[in-house]
């Protein structure tokens, strides 16, 4: 009998214009100049609003079997390996799976506190979709940004659901998600109340 496959899904918080980060980014502030303060609070606050909310991020994530992210969400380090980031996350990172990491530049597992693992992968997004799946099990993969690496995921056809969290502002410019992605084809699944944010979840039907 065939292993069941998990899904391949993406969660992404946007600006109402549909960006995920903006210009500028450091790391002292890594959504970029218009992210607001710090930790780009005015994407990310509506999590920590109540634990209802807090809760129901922990329940996505162990629901995910392994993570994709893409370097710059990884950390602000660019080119070679000439430093030995770890991550945003501090010593045990929040996903407790193995996370595999698109890059360019050749690096060692660094594994971590709490069964995190990252692994770098140079041979592009199909190569780490299938190192994933073989990790995840019949567990869901999460595409987990940025919106650059869910664009490519996207236009690539690999990704089965979209989850998006839509924050009332605009952005203006930066990383913006469906950018360089051809039409699709999205069927709502759901769409749950909230107070200060809209949640919204689409299948990807092609």
């Amino acid at each position: 009998m065939a292993t069941r496959l998990g899904r391949v899904t993406c969660d992404l918080s946007i600006s109402v214009d549909g960006y995920s980060a903006g210009l500028n980014q450091t790391e002292e502030r890594p959504f970029g100049d218009d992210a607001g303060d710090g930790w780009g609070d005015r994407l990310h606050a509506w999590m920590f609003e109540t634990q209802e909310q807090r809760q129901a991020q922990l329940d996505r994530l162990t629901a995910v079997g392994a993570f994709i992210m893409g370097r710059n969400m990884f950390g602000p380090v660019r080119g070679a390996w000439d430093r030995q980031w770890k991550g945003w996350w501090g010593e045990n990172p929040p996903y407790h799976t193995p996370v595999f990491v698109l890059t360019h530049h050749p690096r060692d597992p660094q594994p971590m506190d709490g069964g995190t693992t990252f692994h770098f992968v140079t041979d592009g997004i199909e190569s780490a979709l299938r190192q994933a799946r073989e990790a995840a099990g019949d567990r869901d993969v999460s595409i987990h940004g940025g919106a650059t690496t869910i664009n490519q995921y996207l236009a690539a056809g690999l990704v089965d659901e979209l989850r998006l969290t839509i924050v009332p502002f605009t952005m203006g410019a930066g990383t913006r998600l469906f950018d360089g992605v051809p039409s699709l084809n999205l069927e709502q699944v759901e769409s749950p109340a909230a107070n200060s944010v809209t949640h919204v979840t689409y299948r990807v039907l092609s």
